[in-house]
């Protein structure tokens, strides 16, 4: 698709033939136009892309598969497939031992779309695990200040009874 037809697309042409052009009759066009819009979303079947339910990925008749994944951080896998133009679904599971796992399911036509995903989510998540967490590093240092603190009035304590 060129740029010219893309940007055709989105730019809507009404045009009112009237006298003179008030609110009121500005106002009964865009109504005239949304009603339009209406009417042709209902002639054809919109089918829905990225994430969606599991019974509207298994409607659309286009062979599901499924991965599944134990990572909590799912939402960064989200952001990831929809980059890929991916669609998936996502159903969270309970395990036999009582911890919670991912299902995700997507069109086989997508494989390798996923695939590329996956790998890319799962570079994401080594190089996160390789950085040391902020919250941890600042929660190190608060306790270390607070030992120094307490170090200090103990000094200040001993500086005290060694003069009475």
């Amino acid at each position: 698709m060129h740029i010219q037809e893309e940007i055709e697309s989105r730019t809507v042409a009404l045009s009112v033939s009237t006298a003179k052009l008030t609110g009121r009759i500005f106002k009964a066009a865009i109504c005239k136009y949304l009603e339009h819009r209406k009417n042709k979303q209902r002639d054809g079947p919109v089918v829905p892309h990225g994430k969606q339910s599991v019974k509207q990925l298994i409607g659309q008749n286009q062979g599901v598969s499924t991965i599944e994944s134990n990572d909590p951080n799912i939402r960064d896998f989200d952001r990831i497939a929809r980059k890929y133009g991916v669609d998936y679904a996502i159903k969270k599971v309970k395990d036999d031992d009582g911890k919670h796992k991912y299902v995700i399911f997507f069109k086989a036509r997508d494989a390798d779309a996923l695939t590329q995903a996956f790998t890319e989510y799962t570079r994401k998540t080594a190089e996160r695990e390789k950085k040391p967490s902020v919250r941890k590093l600042l929660q190190n240092l608060i306790a270390k200040s607070r030992n120094k603190e307490r170090e200090r009035t103990k000094d200040r304590n001993r500086g005290r009874n060694d003069e009475r």
